[in-house]
């Protein structure tokens, strides 16, 4: 019988991937920023048509505007975790679903361990 579980995929932070892991970052937060000026200009473009009510219109343009300035604060925050974390250290990247295979006479095993993989620059470094 062939079960699913979860793998815990992690990544070993060196000079390039941590390089990599800012510029993600970089680039996010750029897209928000954009996001947040598009909708700026959407709203001063739709109070000129006077279709919407103003107050409803701008109280739903301001939430999405805040939305986004939220993540903008989450990217900054990691961006100075990453400049602080040492190299060498294992950063959680996903989570992966595999099969795994077990038949009558396994020994079923609760002691909550879940299997690992454990990346560096893009090569598999450990199975644990």
């Amino acid at each position: 019988m062939q079960l699913i579980q979860t793998v815990v995929v992690k990544q070993i932070l060196t000079e390039s991937s941590k390089q990599q892991l800012f510029d993600q970052y970089q680039a996010h937060k750029q897209q928000l920023q954009k996001e947040c000026d598009q909708l700026h200009f959407e709203l001063k473009r739709l109070e000129r048509t006077k279709t919407f009510s103003p107050q409803t219109l701008k109280k739903h343009f301001e939430k999405e505007i805040q939305m986004r300035k939220e993540k903008i604060k989450l990217i900054e925050f990691q961006i100075e975790q990453l400049h602080i974390l040492p190299l060498g250290s294992e950063l959680k990247e996903k989570e992966v679903q595999a099969l795994i295979e077990v038949k009558i006479g396994d020994v079923w095993s609760t002691s909550g361990t879940q299997p690992t993989i454990v990346i560096k620059d893009g090569i598999i470094e450990d199975i644990r």
